[in-house]
């Protein structure tokens, strides 16, 4: 088994869930990454772990939000695991960095809630974490972006996708 899954069903196995819906979703993964040895990766016709990140900019009460290519939808950063991301946490962070161009974020220790989608490629089961950005925090738009931009947490939690509406919320209660 690799650092990368073991680290995922340590996480878990250890996370609390925040509501009886969340912990059924924390089992599901668990089980899904129990059998499927590949259930970390993207070549997993079944469905794969994902992370993913909301740049938040405590401070000033806002969150960044990137402009899907593909999706077309304003998500959180974020995305598949890679074979050098020794955990999820790291991979969250490397997800955040890359599409946000900000460094010096911040990962909470936890995840903030899990999130499971469908997407063109297979279902994602989504980790989903809040990363602080710096004071100062300047975002530069990857090419996985159209665009980047902050949302303030009201605005962000009344976007039209419940995902991110609810991943803002559990992320302000957290903070």
């Amino acid at each position: 088994m690799s650092a990368l899954r073991e680290d995922a069903a340590r996480v878990l196995t250890d996370w609390a869930a925040p509501d009886a819906g969340q912990d059924a979703l924390r089992r599901e993964y668990a089980a899904h990454l129990a059998a499927h040895p590949d259930g970390m990766w993207q070549s997993c016709a079944a469905g794969h772990l994902t992370a993913s990140a909301l740049v938040v900019d405590a401070a000033r009460g806002r969150v960044l939000l990137t402009l899907h290519r593909k999706l077309r939808r304003w998500l959180q950063t974020g995305g598949h695991c890679e074979p050098d991301d020794a955990t999820l946490a790291v991979a969250a962070l490397r997800e955040a960095t890359e599409e946000s161009g900000i460094e010096g974020l911040r990962l909470l220790p936890a995840p903030v809630r899990l999130d499971r989608h469908d997407t063109p490629c297979a279902p994602h089961l989504d980790v989903q974490y809040a990363a602080l950005a710096p004071a100062g925090a300047t975002p530069v738009i990857s090419e996985e972006s159209v665009d980047l931009r902050w949302f303030d947490f009201a605005e962000a939690e009344a976007l039209p996708d419940a995902s991110v509406r609810r991943l803002v919320a559990g992320a302000r209660e957290l903070l």
